[in-house]
């Protein structure tokens, strides 16, 4: 894989600040991954499943999931998803405020790619930037 590679992100958050300021240090960084925002587990499953009325994803993707959402959470969503042949192998980096040990160990549980505090990813999310390009261009993914 390399550079130019497009990888598509799946946002799934709540908390509009937090999505708007992740979507402004990709492209701040120059990356042009598209980003899909999703409010809950509930309607980024619709969109992975392509059963939304306005959104789609399309592969290679990566998803940044939040934990503490309405509808259904971000464990959840990792259940239904590691549960779901089509959806399975869906490549998850949890993206949060929760600095529980408990929840990370949670999430490790269901396979995650990475769990980052959002407190600790730097200054308008530059480490993120930094990590999905980094990412991209190491890591073969499925397309």
């Amino acid at each position: 894989m390399n550079n130019s590679t497009k990888v598509n992100i799946l946002l799934v958050d709540d908390d509009d600040v937090a999505a708007e300021a992740v979507v402004r240090s990709l492209r701040k960084h120059a990356m042009d991954f598209p980003v899909t925002l999703a409010c809950d587990g509930i309607e980024a499953l619709e969109i992975l499943r392509g059963t939304h009325p306005d959104l789609s994803i399309e592969k290679p993707y990566l998803i940044l999931l939040d934990l503490n959402m309405p509808r259904m959470n971000g464990f959840e969503f990792l259940q239904d998803i590691r549960s779901d042949t089509q959806l399975h192998d869906s490549i998850v980096f949890v993206l949060t405020t929760s600095d529980f040990e408990s929840d990370k160990t949670r999430a490790y549980h269901e396979h995650i790619a990475g769990y980052m505090v959002k407190s600790a990813v730097g200054p308008q999310f530059a480490k993120l930037a930094a990590l999905l390009d980094n990412y991209r261009s190491t890591v073969a993914l499925p397309a």
